[in-house]
């Protein structure tokens, strides 16, 4: 695949993020699509754990947009970086948010197969989310990964 059809499937996929649009962003994945969030500790595979997991993102995100400001590519890979802005809401990540608008570099790796996203890998600062957000660092760690995570 060319790095020209490999951005637009991302750019799509992005677009379809944005306006929180599962079933949109499903048609630009691959039947074993994996997705993993390092900073959420997740890695997800099948359409079906992919709808999910976007589903819960998009209730504690409600406004999440994200640009593509650049991309690079590989016969087999693209990587994309820009900025995504949401706003928290809820406790999923153990505290009440302040309610503000987090802006966030981020990086994010693509492979493909089929003609289709294979495997996205979505990168950010979960300390600045938190830091942006209102809320410990710590608290959405111990949330997230539970309190094996503060043991070093």
């Amino acid at each position: 695949m060319n790095g020209g059809r490999m951005y637009e499937l991302a750019e799509k996929l992005a677009i379809a993020k944005s306006r929180q649009d599962v079933a949109a962003a499903l048609e630009v994945l691959h039947p074993e699509m994996v997705l993993e969030t390092p900073a959420f500790g997740t890695r997800v595979k099948g359409l079906a754990e992919n709808a999910r997991i976007l589903t819960r993102f998009f209730k504690s995100f409600p406004d999440y947009h994200v640009t593509l400001d650049g991309h690079a590519s590989s016969a087999e890979t693209l990587v994309c970086w820009g900025t995504a802005r949401m706003t928290m809401t809820g406790d999923r990540f153990g505290e009440v948010p302040n309610g503000r608008r987090a802006e966030l570099p981020v990086f994010i790796a693509f492979a493909f197969r089929d003609d289709k996203i294979a495997h996205e890998r979505f990168v950010f600062d979960l300390s600045e989310l938190c830091a942006q957000s209102g809320i410990s660092t710590d608290a959405a760690r111990r949330k997230l990964f539970g309190e094996a995570s503060q043991a070093a």
